[in-house]
């Protein structure tokens, strides 16, 4: 996910590199003719890499500039992608992480700390202060509570880091 001008710069710069690599790979006969799988592979690999940048650019487009006079609507399909929600009505509420940092009671230090570690490290109730500062209301929740599979050992901490998702700072480089 982009969450700031910097990253989104950066995120069309590699789009780019992507694009000229995959018109390279498209000019080279010689590799189609010799190893037309391995270029194939290299294709896709590439093409899966580049739509998902420009995914992540049409996001972020979407969200900065969209009319801040019109309630928008996020959805959530797992409760560990909160964090992106409360980023994303951010960018779209065109706030500075400062101005909802002042409506939140929250310092600006820890509006950047929260977004950049994807509100890992906040509280309950400094999530909640957010939410109240964003104005963001739940109007259909469903919660599954599947009974007959109900863990009944306790969740370790090393289980609860190691489920932790890839972020943007986790992506590794692909040579082009």
């Amino acid at each position: 996910m982009i969450k700031n001008e910097a990253q989104y710069q950066y995120t069309q710069e590699w789009a780019r590199r992507f694009e000229g690599s995959m018109r390279a790979l498209e000019q080279d006969e010689e590799l189609k003719q010799k190893d037309p799988e391995g270029w194939q592979l290299s294709w896709d690999v590439k093409q899966v890499h580049l739509d998902k940048l420009r995914s992540e650019i049409a996001e972020y487009e979407r969200l900065t500039s969209h009319d801040r006079d019109r309630p928008i609507v996020l959805t959530l399909d797992d409760i560990d992608d909160l964090s992106q929600i409360l980023i994303k009505a951010r960018m779209a509420a065109k706030l500075s992480q400062k101005e909802l940092a002042d409506l939140s009671g929250l310092t600006e230090e820890q509006i950047c700390r929260y977004e950049d570690n994807d509100y890992q490290d906040a509280s309950f109730l400094e999530v909640k202060f957010v939410l109240d500062a964003l104005d963001i209301r739940v109007q259909k929740a469903e919660f599954l509570v599947p009974l007959d599979t109900l863990r009944r050992t306790p969740v370790t901490k090393e289980e609860l880091l190691g489920y932790r998702r890839k972020t943007d700072s986790d992506r590794v480089a692909i040579e082009q």
